[in-house]
């Protein structure tokens, strides 16, 4: 099954706004299971995707600030 979640062209503004705030729902989604974890190995894991998803984000906006125009942007949920 497949989900189409984002499929279109989208100015630079519009593409960071959303890429951003997908990235940020998914760092709360870790840092709310982090809380309710007691295993270290688990926390440490989640930190670590954390901590890759804001350096993703970051090279990300970079990328998206250098370009000029239209971004296009395809997302889909494979399940």
């Amino acid at each position: 099954m497949n989900i189409q979640l984002i499929q279109g062209q989208f100015s630079s503004k519009d593409a960071i706004d959303l890429i951003t705030k997908m990235i940020h729902v998914k760092i709360q989604f870790h840092e709310n299971a982090i809380n309710n974890l007691d295993n270290e190995e688990d926390v440490k894991m989640r930190e670590k995707r954390i901590k890759q998803l804001q350096k993703d984000l970051f090279e990300t906006r970079k990328y998206i600030e250098q370009k000029a125009g239209i971004i296009n942007i395809n997302a889909e949920i494979e399940i």
